[in-house]
């Protein structure tokens, strides 16, 4: 009876708060005991109250939310909302929506289902899931796209064109190609008839995967449908087709906009250029150049053939374009200078090379990762330590992170030097950034620390790193083990093992097939034998990868390689992929002889 009592109090509060409204008395509203007295659930009931106007439900709405001692609930969002959404004031709809939308969990499909089911007008359901799925693909939430999507799937709401193109540029954008299809086959499936835009993010998709096939069945739907190509379509599939060097048929493409009368841009353009400049076919890309029409070349078409000149060693040619493109008043880029700072570096004219790095300090062009590290690459080439060093600070000052092409390049050019502990502070450096050092950069330290026949320096390599803090893994035993047998020191490779087992880290495949190959190539057979008999016993086997590997290492000795893998098979170790490789290499052998 008491329940009844307070539902008739509540019946007659809402009446009562609807009819001072109606009435236009607002000042009667600021009354204390109203604002108290009001809850998320008779909102709700007087919104939709005075739903017959619009406008007097958003006045009456804004004001509950002014209230100190009162937040709207997730239901009162979505009756305002679609409230508004009904009597088509769409901008101020969607507003409210972009407000709420990230604070309650409103993509979940109980919570969605919930809301949908209070109200049964399916048109307005529609435009609201079609905005949500709009503002989570813009906002990057996939999770929550992709709900949106899959309840109107399942609501049996077919969701707008301008919806499903936000969703599919979200994954193209994130390279998320398979699921792109997946998503386009289904819009396909509840009715979504694709237009221009759609069209084109699929294509851009296409372009992402570097799928020429599926780029060509889509234009041939887009004809077959009377779906006209635009500029951007054009564009898209030139730059598919140079992408995979496929000029030709890039060309055919632009043959095909000057009869649909669809005038070319500059990036049209830029994109053949680029495809003939990075095969260095510059004779076909200067005739581009020359024939540009209706497009004015920027910064990118001149910088784009300056590099194509650099690097087919015409660097003549590559500073005659700058001074032109300067000229017509475009002033060069960073990229335009890192082109021929990277020529000149490789001609070793560093004079002239630095000459330009002070001419884009005098035009505040500030230097990038690839300006900074093909300087200190080249000196540390060199052998001008100093130089490298005071780049790398230079790098440093302006805020540039160093990279592992930075770091390489100076591990390199110490050990190069002799200046092995300066090597070794740079790899610690190197491990503080977060960056693993790979197989060269290890070989670099054992081959300088060998020629001053201190291998024993090379042992000490993953006691140095864990003292510094820092985890030596897999990757740096298995180095030192690969350069060790390489050099013939398979006695030091030994104790690299010894030393890795000896720190709980297991041996892998690589590390027993080089060490097994190098004992042999010693002339240990037995000792070899017994690594790929604890091979066996740990079901390891020899991979395509590691086959690859070891062949490409000893290349120079066949016979050995032919014994090994001899030995290989009778155990059984390698991989069903192996076999094929090797029958496909043994024709080339037998040419060869």
């Amino acid at each position: 009876m008491g329940t009844l009592f307070v539902g008739r109090r509540d019946a007659a509060f809402v009446q009562s708060v609807c009819a001072v409204v109606l009435k236009g008395n607002w000042h009667r509203l600021s009354n204390v005991a109203i604002g108290v007295c009001l809850s998320s659930a008779n909102v709700n009931q007087i919104l939709l109250l005075l739903s017959k106007d619009a406008s007097l439900s958003w006045t009456f709405f804004r004001w509950a939310q002014s209230l100190p001692h009162y937040q709207h609930s997730l239901p009162s969002f979505w009756t305002m909302v679609h409230l508004l959404t009904k009597k088509r004031q769409f901008k101020t709809a969607r507003e409210l929506l972009e407000k709420f939308v990230f604070k309650e969990f409103l993509s979940s499909p109980a919570v969605l289902s919930s809301l949908l089911s209070a109200y049964d007008d399916l048109k307005t359901n529609t435009q609201i899931l079609n905005w949500l799925m709009i503002i989570y693909s813009q906002s990057k939430l996939e999770v929550d796209a992709f709900q949106i999507f899959d309840q109107m799937k399942n609501e049996g709401l077919k969701p707008d064109q301008h919806a499903c193109n936000a969703l599919l540029s979200m994954l193209a954008k994130s390279r998320q190609t398979a699921t792109a299809w997946k998503v386009y086959h289904e819009m396909l499936l509840v009715g979504v008839v694709p237009n221009i835009y759609i069209y084109n993010v699929m294509l851009h998709v296409c372009f992402k995967s570097v799928d020429v096939e599926k780029a060509e069945n889509l234009v041939r739907e887009m004809d077959q449908k009377g779906v006209f190509l635009d500029l951007f379509t054009y564009n898209t599939l030139i730059s598919l087709f140079c992408r995979k060097g496929m000029h030709y048929e890039a060309l055919a493409i632009q043959d095909r906009m000057r009869r649909e009368r669809v005038n070319p841009d500059i990036m049209t353009y830029n994109t053949l250029i680029h495809g003939f400049c990075r095969e260095g076919r510059m004779r076909e890309a200067v005739r581009l150049f020359k024939e540009i029409n209706g497009a004015v070349p920027n910064q990118v078409t001149y910088t784009t053939l300056i590099d194509g000149y650099c690097r087919v060693n015409e660097l003549d040619e590559a500073l005659k374009l700058r001074e032109e493109m300067e000229a017509r008043g475009l002033r060069s880029g960073v990229a335009t200078y890192n082109s021929i700072i990277r020529k000149l570096c490789e001609e070793g004219k560093m004079k002239a090379a630095n000459k330009l790095l002070n001419e884009m300090d005098e035009r505040n062009i500030e230097p990038d990762n690839i300006t900074c590290n093909t300087l200190i690459n080249a000196y540390c080439k060199r052998g001008n330590m100093d130089f490298a060093w005071k780049l790398r600070n230079k790098m440093l000052e302006k805020g540039l992170i160093l990279d592992h092409f930075t770091f390489k390049a100076l591990i390199h050019g110490f050990c190069k030097v002799q200046e092995l502990d300066n090597a070794k502070e740079v790899l610690f450096e190197m491990l503080n950034a977060g960056i693993s050092p790979n197989y060269s950069t290890y070989s670099w330290l054992v081959d300088g620390y060998c020629n001053q026949n201190n291998e024993e320096e090379v042992l000490r390599i993953p006691d140095d790193i864990m003292n510094r803090g820092f985890c030596a893994d897999k990757s740096i035993y298995r180095s030192l083990i690969r350069r060790f047998c390489k050099r013939g020191l398979v006695d030091y490779a030994q104790k690299i093992y010894v030393k890795m087992q000896v720190n709980g880290i297991a041996g892998d495949s690589l590390v027993y097939t080089i060490l097994s190959y190098a004992y042999l190539n010693a002339g240990k057979p037995i000792a070899s034998s017994e690594i790929l008999n604890n091979m066996l016993k740990n079901k390891l086997i020899i991979t395509s990868k590691i086959y690859k590997c070891i062949c490409a290492s000893y290349a120079d000795r066949s016979d050995m390689l032919e014994l090994f893998w001899h030995q290989a098979i009778e155990k059984g170790l390698l991989a069903n992929n192996v076999y094929k490789l090797m029958q496909e290499a043994r024709p080339n052998s037998r040419s060869n002889h």
